[in-house]
């Protein structure tokens, strides 16, 4: 048995269970900072978190499908060595941010920069039982880490901004980054992912700039996605 299939496998099963270790994880606590904020308005709307079920679901059966079935296909090698790396710092993530946001803010973006190494080297066979589980676990982690950002700087006072300047902030970075993404290997799950929190986002906040902007970044997001999907299926038929 080849190692690596072996390892995603048990990283994968280590992350999906670490939410067992620390039942009652519902986000940085406000007491965690020196300026505590209630609800900042970069997080999103509580109920959009119900997507790890989904993701940790989805990881476990890609990694239970590439030991069984693709251990030896070399188009999965590329994805294997940075989604050990991800989601074995994800299975120690939630014990951190109980203790420390600044190392777990720090993590959350060790998680995400290893998670796009991934999805940016899914060959494009197995859509579905590779870049799409790992496609939604970046796209999430590209939101969760520029979140992280958006509510640790004003959470300590870190000029210039307040909540909501960093929160307008961490949203035009997780634009950008997702923007990078789908141009370079567009997946859909990815953009599904990032649209979700944005709607979140704008759940959280209604009406107001936080609000507005996470609603345009959405909308711009979806039709990106979709252009370049039309775009690499017109390169495959061709």
């Amino acid at each position: 048995m080849r190692p690596l299939p072996l390892l995603v496998l048990i990283t994968a099963i280590a992350f999906m269970v670490s939410p067992l270790f620390v039942p009652d994880f519902g986000g940085y606590a406000p007491e965690q900072f020196p300026n505590p904020m209630t609800d900042p308005p970069a997080q999103p709307a509580g109920y959009a978190f119900a997507i790890w079920g989904v993701i940790y679901l989805w990881l476990a059966v890609m990694a239970v499908f590439g030991l069984l079935r693709r251990a030896d296909d070399p188009a999965w090698e590329p994805t294997r060595t940075p989604l050990i790396l991800s989601m074995g710092v994800g299975a120690i993530w939630l014990a951190v941010a109980v203790a420390s946001p600044i190392w777990a803010t720090v993590l959350i973006w060790v998680m995400l920069a290893t998670a796009l190494w991934a999805v940016l080297n899914t060959p494009g066979t197995d859509l579905w039982l590779l870049r799409a589980p790992v496609g939604l676990y970046a796209g999430w982690l590209t939101a969760a880490s520029c979140v992280a950002l958006g509510i640790t700087l004003p959470g300590f006072g870190v000029p210039p901004f307040g909540p909501v300047g960093w929160a307008i902030a961490a949203l035009i970075l997780a634009l950008v980054i997702a923007v990078a993404v789908q141009k370079r290997r567009v997946s859909l799950m990815y953009g599904v992912a990032v649209c979700w929190a944005l709607i979140g986002v704008i759940v959280q906040n209604g009406l107001n700039a936080v609000g507005l902007f996470a609603g345009g970044a959405a909308i711009f997001l979806a039709l990106l996605t979709l252009h370049q999907l039309g775009k690499s299926r017109r390169a495959v038929a061709g």
